[in-house]
């Protein structure tokens, strides 16, 4: 399959920001907290979102940019925009464990057009365009075919912000485990999402993300068969810092059902 350009440069700049964060694991760096308790920030963030956007700004110089460290550029219009986590799982990254990746999404106005997400600790690489499929290092992807509730392997993640209100996580995480069902929390949202794309996980939902957090991880999984939602069903904006869920579509309902109802 022959990639476009804008993808084309996201593989290639992701690749050099995973190299990067690969040299920096497991040395002495920088950490520092941003507005949350556990937000952290390493200067390996910070480097490799330069990298990024250095690399992506040297092909197409008058592109927007909406990034985890520096924010937007400017009012995010209806041009192109490049959507980047320069190091989704930085926490785990700060602590020895190896288990964090890169994402870099392209979209004009609510289409995404590409979406790469990059493990480099295992030289995973999960590339979707739209209208062509999701591929993981060459190979096409899919959603799992499983319609079964009780069969299903799930992950969710927490926002840093959980304190403020934790029973928009805690309550419908207890009723998940009060099911006997397997849940996962990897820390690292692009990879939640691109396991689902793989068939690896049937499921994931979290209360809140950011655009970056979950804009390319959307497209992979769209692109490998399945859905994408607000909690309700509704469609889901990469804009905002909203509830997600993703899942192979088979058990999307199922899953509404469980996170829209009213726990309080």
């Amino acid at each position: 399959m022959t990639f476009s350009d804008l993808t084309q440069v996201a593989i290639q700049a992701a690749l050099e920001a995973g190299e990067l964060l690969s040299e920096g694991f497991g040395t002495t760096f920088q950490i520092s907290l941003k507005d949350e308790k556990h937000n952290l920030v390493t200067e390996y963030d910070i480097a490799s979102e330069k990298l990024i956007i250095d690399r992506i700004k040297s092909h197409f110089p008058s592109h927007q940019f909406l990034a985890e460290e520096r924010g937007a550029e400017g009012e995010i219009k209806k041009e192109t925009l490049w959507i980047i986590d320069p190091l989704d799982g930085t926490v785990n990254f700060a602590h020895g464990i190896p288990l964090f990746s890169v994402s870099i999404a392209v979209a004009q106005g609510k289409e995404i057009l590409s979406g790469v997400v990059y493990n480099p600790m295992n030289g995973e690489l999960f590339v979707a365009e739209k209208g062509q499929g999701a591929q993981l290092n060459g190979h096409k992807i899919s959603v799992t075919k499983n319609p079964l509730f009780e069969k299903a392997l799930f992950a969710t993640g927490f926002p840093y912000n959980v304190h403020e209100n934790p029973l928009n996580c805690i309550d419908r995480f207890g009723k998940m485990v009060g099911k006997g069902l397997p849940i996962r929390r990897l820390g690292v949202a692009s990879l939640d999402l691109a396991y689902v794309a793989a068939g690896r996980f049937d499921a994931f939902w979290e209360v809140s993300l950011e655009p970056w957090d979950m804009a390319a991880g959307k497209l992979l999984i769209e692109e490998a068969g399945g859905k994408v939602s607000h909690y309700d069903g509704s469609a889901h904006s990469i804009y905002g810092y909203l509830p997600l869920l993703a899942t192979n579509g088979l058990l999307h309902d199922e899953m509404v059902a469980l996170l829209k109802e009213d726990l309080s």
